[in-house]
């Protein structure tokens, strides 16, 4: 009976976790908690709503696990422990036959700015804004949720927005899942192209005046193209360790490359990097990169046979 009522729930429990902490492993311990959790309490659950008593248990569980960890960091290149989602199981996330209202997993409230600023926020104001702004709860089954008042739901709301709006200038509340478009399409495309031609001027053409670069967990950002001009050319000049291949793929609702480097003397191209693109008109503003631990996720192989056709899922 327990598990015929909750494992319909899994995958959209899983995303809420990964919203609330921004890691998938994180994600995944957490939900693991969730289940134990629900499962030792189910003597006692009174029937009512499924799925809103396991987010209960959800979000109370992901803010316990904040509060341990005790990690708010003061900037966003500190969020070392960031890791990527990838689309293929964002997709699985669907109504259930019996909740015509869970809405399919809307691309703002996953991508990595937003879960990078959702990580300034202490864990309660972290957890009422995605209550109110992502799961479209009232502000009174939003304290039920918290186990706290009506006003104080709201008062963490309110703080939350306003750091939102701090570290997130486009942050708004209308958001809705959509499909990528052909600018983003051709960008990627002319990412590729330009890795793969280890063509660092043609990188540098597509690229935003402000451009910003990432690597978690290493803490390093790199803003404007002077700084990203140069890890361009180390990565594509004459002096670089070898020829690049890149795969096409989607992470987080945003367009993505998944990168294979062959080395000089090898004979296969090997899983390096998965670069995570945010785009603005008609420019990369934004770089994430990746290391290749969540190519297996991707549905994307460790290795890449020169002159095949590259396996994309």
């Amino acid at each position: 009976m327990f598990e015929q009522a909750t494992r319909q729930h899994r995958r959209e429990l899983h995303v809420h976790c990964y919203r609330m902490l921004a890691s998938y492993e994180e994600a995944e311990d957490a939900v693991q908690e969730v289940f134990l959790r629900a499962w030792r309490a189910w003597d006692t659950f009174d029937g009512g709503n499924v799925r809103a008593w396991l987010y209960k248990i959800a979000t109370n569980t992901c803010v316990d696990l904040v509060r341990a960890k005790a990690r708010t960091p003061r900037t966003q290149p500190e969020i070392s422990w960031l890791t990527p989602y990838p689309d293929r199981l964002l997709d699985r996330v669907a109504p259930a036959d019996d909740e015509p209202d869970v809405v399919a997993v809307a691309r703002e409230t996953v991508e990595l700015a937003f879960l990078a600023a959702l990580q300034l926020l202490p864990a309660r104001q972290r957890a009422a804004l995605l209550a109110r702004e992502v799961l479209g709860m009232t502000a009174q089954e939003t304290a039920g949720l918290l186990d706290i008042s009506v006003a104080a739901a709201n008062s963490a709301l309110q703080r939350a927005r306003a750091t939102m709006r701090q570290h997130l200038p486009s942050h708004r509340n209308d958001w809705a899942a959509r499909e990528p478009n052909p600018r983003e399409r051709e960008l990627l495309s002319r990412f590729i192209d330009a890795h793969q031609r280890c063509d660092a001027v043609a990188a540098v053409a597509i690229a935003a005046e402000d451009l910003r670069v990432t690597m978690p967990p290493a803490p390093l950002c790199f803003e404007g193209l002077d700084q990203v001009a140069t890890l361009l050319e180390r990565a594509l000049g004459p002096d670089r360790e070898g020829d690049w291949l890149l795969v096409p793929t989607r992470a987080n609702r945003m367009p993505a490359a998944a990168g294979y480097l062959r080395r000089h003397g090898d004979t296969v191209f090997r899983a390096l990097k998965l670069d995570v693109l945010r785009i603005e008109g008609d420019r990369i503003a934004e770089i994430t990169t990746f290391g290749p631990s969540r190519f297996e996720l991707l549905g994307l192989p460790a290795t890449q046979v020169p002159g095949a056709s590259p396996t994309n899922p």
